[in-house]
């Protein structure tokens, strides 16, 4: 083709695609987020449909699958009928009907992308994937490895392509081959040069990069974050995505010229057809339309249910005089804990909250070189919390040891430990147990550490973090935290602040376990942090002069709940009162409890337990797999969260949720204006909402938007995981994550008035663009008549649910006995 005069912006196509490849982070700080982030800025249904076309990305479940799930009445057919009415009026109801229940469509998916490069193999017979993807993977595992490789990279103190290039030219063999191909790395070709000599035409140029980097979304996506966060790696590392793309269209340079002796045409020149842009507005079509009709009914299927409960059960009022109340995460697996607690112990009040408890800092454990992060992942903290210095063992296991890959003593330890190790394996499938190996919650903080929390002014800031907070400091943040849940008066004795971690071995994607708010990292710290401010007597004095008054009887006292081993620590015992240690033993009987139950309770779910045997053996059970090299899905995670409850306890409390809730605690009467609703939102959204997309797409397109299956997954470089040795890094999650999980949306439920609500939700336009654009679903309770309103084009409309009567279940345990499956939303009696 001849050549037009498009001018390539290199800048711009650069940052295009930072803007969609994948942006997840390395494994240590693996958070859930919108892996369609990119398209926030559409509609939720505009972005399932553009995505797919421009992407090839499947973004909803088979038509088959609704169809399957209606003829087993997992649409209700009312709320089918009544989506279709919305959405295309009365007097298309029955064609719309048809067309769903009986029309076939071809469902085959032509994407944009990679339909440029695919012309390689085409015309010219040459499979560049084949000849560049293993030297350019295992090049860039090599330098960004943090730790886990033999030996390092040979030239670390440059950036990446300083370091090839330096490479290259020293060693014997060179990674690049061809004269050209050397001779334009160490003189430092532009992309744009590159792509005159491989693609020809200009105007093609953003296609081919896009086709490209999308080739190896994982690794390019992973350069990407690191390029924008450097801090995200340990042990730092230079490098950006142009380094990347120089860097492998000098391997297809070098692949191209091996191959045909560098008498080859540039690809334009076998291309015949004009070049369409990759974001051209896309052609609506029936089958999307289709399929979004299908979503809502399916979601609205369940939210429906959940709407019922809440609008005609009246309200448990909470007890005036608690025996012990409770701060727990506002995570869905904290839900089922909660309520045992309060079944067991009808005094017992629990409260939700996003677990990092207000408190962001760095964290330094002693003798830690490195400084960890425990707050939500976008915040910046200015301070730092020391562990004190103290004894610390730390557990070894010579297997482990890095020279147990050397020669000679990789020899001597399998000629000696081997045998031992061998047999240790062989136990391990009857008899799993802890290991230095195992990512324990339970390890991140000791219960004999001290902290060094409270700031001194003697203190030197460490590389620009503060130590310690102010009693000021401490003091906003624990009026924040409790007038964010409304939790400002009638305290308990005792109030317990509950972190959460989990606990598994050969578990990748570990850190997504832990807490969320605390950037993959159990929550133990944070608890302590918080109640020594809580407990702090200057702390209580201004919280006092600001209108909450804690009694001097009431301590609050640390905790950290093992989501996977449903086990408990508590810490700072010794600090109690005579009186209060005399609860606490009380209390301790009742975490007990609840945990066996809740053990048992999610037992259901996995295949290897027998739920029907009793709550003892069961809980054992769940204590072993968590720690079995064998197992894959040491526990399910989210998988099936579904809605977000942001109100008083009484809205849900008689309702059986089915853990698919995250709970954060509100009440409008101590905020009024709406201004804490707002702050609680800001994070529910993009936190709960993440996770919620995370799995949504993860279960919908396993293969491209999600991790695969993680039996075959090798860790590279400690940042990440791959199919095989030299693989693409997969994102998104593993198949056993979501093998059980609903792609719905996050239903969150407000209770407020909706005017307050319209004000919370649209004070940050990053926070309304979620409710906006429907990537969340929003229904605001009226704490007075509990009248609902749903949130739809930027305005609230009354809401009646359509199924009209939830079942009534007496013990929710038995239904651990009769089914694996998601179960209906039940009324507690």
């Amino acid at each position: 083709m001849k050549s037009t005069s498009i001018v390539f912006d290199e800048h711009e196509v650069l940052h295009s695609l930072k803007h969609y490849l994948p942006a997840q982070n390395p494994l240590k700080d693996f958070v859930h987020h919108n892996t369609l982030h990119a398209f926030q800025g559409k509609t939720f249904f505009e972005a399932l449909e553009e995505s797919s076309k421009i992407f090839g990305y499947k973004t909803y479940l088979p038509l088959a699958s609704f169809r399957e799930r209606f003829d087993k009445k997992e649409i209700n057919n009312a709320i089918l009928e009544q989506v279709i009415r919305s959405k295309k009026g009365e007097e298309q109801l029955a064609t719309w009907k048809h067309s769903l229940l009986y029309k076939n469509y071809d469902e085959s998916i032509y994407p944009r992308i990679g339909s440029l490069r695919s012309t390689w193999k085409r015309e010219y017979a040459i499979n560049l994937e084949k000849s560049t993807y293993s030297i350019l993977f295992k090049v860039l595992c090599g330098y960004l490895d943090q730790g886990i490789a033999i030996t390092t990279f040979p030239v670390l103190e440059t950036s990446f392509l300083e370091s090839i290039k330096e490479l290259d030219k020293n060693s014997s063999i060179g990674i690049l081959r061809t004269k050209r191909a050397k001779s334009m790395l160490q003189r430092g070709a532009s992309i744009e040069e590159l792509l005159h000599i491989i693609v020809g035409d200009p105007q093609y140029f953003e296609h081919y990069l896009f086709d490209q980097q999308f080739g190896h979304p994982g690794w390019s996506g992973i350069v990407a974050t690191i390029e924008g966060n450097p801090a995200s790696l340990l042990d730092k590392r230079s490098i950006s995505l142009k380094e990347l793309i120089q860097f492998e269209l000098l391997l297809e340079l070098d692949s191209l010229d091996q191959k045909f002796n560098a008498i080859w045409a540039p690809l334009s020149f076998k291309i015949s057809q004009e070049p369409a842009p990759i974001f051209e507005t896309i052609k609506k079509s029936e089958l999307f339309e289709t399929l979004s009709l299908w979503q809502e009914a399916f979601e609205w299927t369940f939210y429906d249910q959940v709407l019922s409960g809440i609008k005609t059960v009246e309200p448990e009022v909470a007890p005036q005089e608690a025996s012990f109340q409770g701060l727990f995460c506002m995570d869905d697996r904290e839900c089922s804990f909660r309520r045992h607690i309060e079944h067991l112990d009808k005094s017992a009040i629990t409260f939700g909250t996003p677990a990092f408890f207000n408190f962001e800092f760095f964290y330094q454990p002693v003798n830690g070189q490195f400084f960890t992060k425990l707050c939500p992942a976008p915040m910046q903290p200015k301070y730092l919390i020391k562990e004190e210095k103290r004894k610390k063992k730390q557990a070894r296991d010579l297997h482990y040891h890095k020279h147990s890959h050397s020669l000679v003593f990789g020899w001597i330890i399998s000629q000696t430990l081997g045998f031992s190790a061998a047999l240790k394996l062989f136990l391990n499938i009857w008899k799993p147990t802890l290991t230095p190996a195992t990512s324990a919650s339970f390890k991140h903080l000791n219960k004999k550490s001290k902290l060094i929390i409270e700031h001194d002014s003697s203190f030197e800031n460490v590389d620009g973090l503060q130590v310690g907070f102010t009693v000021e400091e401490m003091a906003d943040r624990v009026e924040g935290l409790l007038k964010s849940i409304g939790f400002v008066s009638n305290f308990a004795p005792i109030v317990y602040i509950v972190g959460h971690g989990a606990t598994s071995v050969n578990n990748t994607h570990y850190a997504g376990y832990d807490c969320g708010a605390c950037c993959g990292r159990p929550s133990s710290v944070n608890a302590k942090v918080a109640c020594f401010a809580a407990n702090h007597p200057e702390v209580r004095e201004i919280l006092k002069n600001r209108g909450i008054t804690i009694p001097d009887v009431t301590q609050f006292l640390p905790a950290l709940h093992d989501t996977t081993r449903d086990e408990i620590a508590f810490y700072d015992e010794e600090t109690l009162t005579a009186s209060n240690k005399e609860l606490h033993l009380q209390n301790e009987i009742t975490f007990a409890k609840a945990l066996s139950r809740n053990a048992k309770e999610r037992s259901r779910r996995f295949d290897t337990i027998d739920s029907t045997q009793s709550q003892e053996k069961v809980h054992e059970k769940i204590k072993r797999r968590s720690v079995s090299l064998f197992e894959p899905r040491p526990e399910l995670n989210h998988a099936t969260n579904a809605m977000c409850i942001v109100g008083r306890r009484s809205l849900s409390k008689h309702l059986f949720l089915d853990r698919r809730s995250f709970m954060n605690s509100y009440d409008y009467q101590v905020d009024p204006t709406g201004d804490y609703l707002a702050g609680i939102l800001g994070a529910v959204a993009p936190v709960g909402g993440g996770i919620n997309l995370e799995y949504y797409f993860s279960k919908v397109d396993n293969q491209k938007l999600g991790a695969g299956s993680k039996l075959p997954h090798n860790v590279m470089g400690l940042i990440g995981v791959s199919n095989g040795i030299d693989g693409d890094l997969r994102s998104g999650l593993p198949s056993q994550m979501i093998e059980v999980h609903d792609p719905i949306r996050l239903l969150i439920i407000v209770e407020h008035f909706p005017e307050v609500a319209k004000y919370s939700i649209s004070k940050n336009p990053a926070t309304y663009e979620w409710f906006k654009n429907q990537w969340v679903k929003l229904i605001v309770v009226h704490p007075e008549n509990r009248e609902l309103f749903h949130f739809i084009d930027e305005t609230f409309e009354s809401y009646s649910p359509i199924q009209q009567e939830n079942a009534s279940i007496h013990d929710e345990l038995a239904l651990a006995e009769v089914s694996q499956e998601n179960l209906p939303i039940y009324i507690l009696k």
